[in-house]
């Protein structure tokens, strides 16, 4: 793709953000290693591209000590999506190649921005990021999420989440996004979920080379607003990391409104 195409796509992609339906992505980019194991942020970012959403949720980007607090990564994937990035506090610990940062891509006027810590004991630090973006004139709290691979972790960290959600006026527009690293379909975590936001859409989307479990999910609030599903599977989302990225269209309803400072 030339730079000609690049920018059509991103102005494309723009002006759906004037929509009041959110389209809006779950991308877990494994550092932007490769199945192929090359490190290529350009090809993550054409994948970025390819979904034509206008708010990318994503996990495990770099944020290793010494680089940028919302990581060079990430200014990368903004800079070649024509997104404005929002990251997550990074975590970091030696030993790790990269530190499973939460970020947020979008093109929306953005709100509040808050962030979770879901590290449970000794474990690999995990956290939630929650992003208040605008959407027909309303405000809608987008929270991404990476859980921990014990069954354990995942549990303490699903009601961190659900305190989190109770907390929420029940009119607040909510979608909770990102790789829930839930194998089972009838395991605790996903049950207590679908019963705080409702069912949400299961289809396989890891390891590329054979899709065959639901772990990068997209929950809205009310549970009518989520309008589609789908699952990414592109010949470059096949190469661009061991997941493929995930997208829903989110029509938030009803009207949850406050004053615009200023």
């Amino acid at each position: 793709m030339n730079a000609h195409d690049v920018h059509s796509l991103i102005e494309r992609t723009k002006a759906q953000a004037d929509s009041d339906e959110l389209a809006i992505g779950s991308y877990n980019i494994h550092g932007c290693v490769g199945t192929d194991m090359r490190y290529d942020v350009e090809r993550v970012a054409g994948v970025i591209r390819e979904l034509g959403c206008d708010t990318v949720g994503l996990q495990e980007v770099d944020g290793r000590s010494g680089l940028q607090t919302d990581s060079m990564q990430l200014e990368y994937l903004a800079n070649a999506t024509g997104m404005t990035p929002v990251a997550a506090a990074t975590h970091t610990r030696t030993g790790l190649r990269f530190g499973k940062t939460n970020a947020l891509l979008t093109l929306r006027e953005i709100g509040a921005v808050r962030n979770y810590d879901l590290t449970f004991g000794s474990r690999e630090p995990r956290s939630a990021l929650d992003v208040e973006l605008w959407a027909g004139g309303q405000i809608v709290r987008v929270i991404v999420a990476h859980l921990g691979l014990r069954a354990g972790e995942r549990r303490y960290q699903v009601q961190k989440l659900i305190t989190v959600l109770k907390a929420l006026p029940p009119e607040q527009p909510v979608i909770v996004l990102g790789d829930i690293n839930e194998w089972l379909p009838i395991g605790r975590p996903l049950r207590w979920l679908h019963d705080v936001l409702g069912k949400s859409p299961g289809r396989g989307s890891f390891p590329v080379w054979a899709p065959l479990v639901a772990l990068d999910r997209v929950w809205s609030r009310p549970l009518s607003a989520l309008r589609a599903f789908d699952v990414h599977r592109s010949p470059a989302a096949r190469r661009a990391s061991d997941h493929f990225p995930v997208k829903a269209i989110v029509a938030p309803s009803p009207p949850y409104r406050r004053q615009r400072s200023g």
